[in-house]
């Protein structure tokens, strides 16, 4: 089965995106950044290892972005929280699936390689980020997901991953690399 790698990203309009960020350095700063960080990584993720998915938010707008590569294909990301958008998004692919956010300056795709690996030997894996949040979720068996994956999470804390995690009961999970995303000032500077 192919692999897909999936990179969730909203429409760069002030307010709309990084407004944790924006209430630091100001929300067209935040847009700004976001903008460019989102076509950087999705240029650094492209590989002949994966397919590359766009998640886009808001749907309809998102869909037919000119701000994204036109040659990715787009998914939309859907209504419901983090959780129940990334767990749609997910049953997207037929194969092992990874999810990222488009927010960790330090990604590469050597990060989604090791994840895609240890999906192996694993039904789940975990990229967890500095904050106790995670960068990464990666499922095996994408569509085999209990009905109830990633509901109930406490998400832009600390306890995220752990909450994401319970919600799999029974799987095999894994974790790798600890990256950083950014959602505050304070992250933008200790971004590498």
């Amino acid at each position: 089965m192919r692999r897909t790698l999936i990179v969730m990203v909203k429409e760069p309009r002030p307010g709309r995106v990084k407004t944790r960020l924006g209430r630091d350095i100001g929300l067209v700063p935040a847009a700004w950044w976001f903008r460019h960080q989102s076509a950087r990584l999705i240029h650094r993720l492209r590989d002949p290892r994966w397919d590359l998915v766009l998640a886009v938010s808001p749907d309809r707008e998102g869909l037919g972005s000119r701000v994204w590569p036109d040659d990715l294909p787009r998914v939309p990301q859907g209504h419901g929280d983090l959780g129940a958008r990334m767990a749609r998004v997910m049953r997207v692919a037929a194969g092992p699936v990874c999810i990222v956010g488009a927010d960790i300056p330090g990604l590469r795709a050597a990060h989604v390689a090791r994840a895609f690996a240890t999906l192996g030997a694993h039904d789940a894996v975990f990229g967890p980020a500095t904050d106790g949040g995670y960068w990464l979720i990666g499922a095996r068996h994408p569509r085999r997901l209990p009905h109830g994956a990633l509901r109930g999470v406490r998400w832009s804390g600390p306890h995220a991953l752990s909450d994401s995690s319970a919600t799999l009961p029974g799987h095999r999970i894994a974790l790798i690399d600890r990256l950083a995303d950014v959602d505050t000032a304070a992250d933008l500077n200790a971004a590498p």
